[in-house]
């Protein structure tokens, strides 16, 4: 099984209550790949960076068995800034600049040792990029999953409701499922957004956990309460990388292992905020993430009997 993953290799700039960073390799592309690479290889990447992006990183990348065949290196460019200060509750921040750079050119390709592949994750990106990576695959892909973002809802509606319709699930946090569906329950978001065409939906919660619909069912996915949070960034990306890398590595997309992907992706995004950037994602081996994932199942098991 393979995994294509889609979307930025970028710099951040961060700023918690806990520390700062001036600049540390970020982008959604970034978190999904290192976190899915602990489950399945290849991890196959498609993005674009500038000529500033570190050949350290892109060495460690290879490392971990994640092809960047279709990682576009522009010569004469910088790559994707951003920075980001957090408030105390962690939850909300403020970004305080964007630079755009490579992305604002960025035109995707698949390249054909690609081709094939049995998973595609879509990082928050325009929708009509996203659309293109889905066309120009030969084969659909076993399962499709996309994230996008309140921008998209306000400036490319159109095009989100098309895509909406193309593929297989859907990755949003509750406020941007409110904004989607106009709906402030998110059981009721949940059923209006599936009607709008996936057929899965996860809701993240940030520090609540998440949530994943299908159909009638529901599962809910309680987050680990954890002493340090040190960033929250990349945090929902890195549980896209661990929820797709699950799946990819078992080849299942039954509703029952999806359960067992939403642990695990959850598992991996309680390690990624624990320091800044990816840090703490290229730390981490099996043995960590087993005992990470045991104390979800702690977490969550009880024995009660029924009256």
């Amino acid at each position: 099984m393979s995994l294509i993953t889609v979307g930025t290799m970028a710099f951040d700039a961060i700023e918690t209550p806990f520390g700062k960073t001036d600049k540390i390799v970020g982008g959604s592309a970034t978190y999904v790949a290192y976190a899915a690479s602990n489950f399945l290889k290849p991890v196959q990447q498609i993005s674009i960076v500038g000529f500033d992006f570190p050949k350290e990183e892109m060495d460690e990348m290879r490392s971990r068995g994640i092809e960047l065949d279709g990682v576009e290196i522009v010569p004469d460019k910088k790559s994707f800034f951003w920075a980001g200060r957090y408030h105390e509750d962690m939850n909300t921040r403020d970004t305080l600049i964007t630079d755009l750079n490579v992305l604002a050119d960025f035109n995707p390709k698949v390249p054909d040792s690609y081709q094939g592949a049995e998973f595609l994750m879509l990082g928050n990106l325009m929708p009509s990029i996203q659309m293109s990576v889905i066309n120009q695959m030969k084969t659909r892909p076993k399962l499709i999953v996309m994230d996008t973002m309140n921008f998209w809802m306000e400036s490319a509606m159109g095009d989100l409701e098309k895509l909406l319709k193309q593929v297989d699930m859907l990755l949003v946090n509750d406020a941007e499922a409110r904004q989607l569906s106009g709906q402030f329950s998110l059981v009721k978001a949940a059923r209006t957004i599936l009607a709008m065409g996936p057929k899965y939906l996860i809701i993240k919660k940030g520090e609540h956990g998440a949530l994943l619909f299908h159909g009638d069912d529901v599962f809910y996915a309680p987050a680990l309460p954890l002493e340090d949070v040190f960033d929250p960034t990349g945090a929902g990306d890195t549980f896209a990388g661990g929820f797709m890398g699950h799946l990819a590595k078992t080849g299942d997309i039954s509703f029952e292992n999806m359960k067992r992907g939403i642990i695990v992706g959850s598992a991996m995004a309680s390690f990624c905020v624990e320091k800044f950037g990816p840090t703490r994602l290229k730390e981490v081996n099996t043995d960590d993430i087993n005992r990470r994932i045991d104390q979800f199942r702690q977490l969550v098991s009880f024995d009660i009997e029924l009256v």
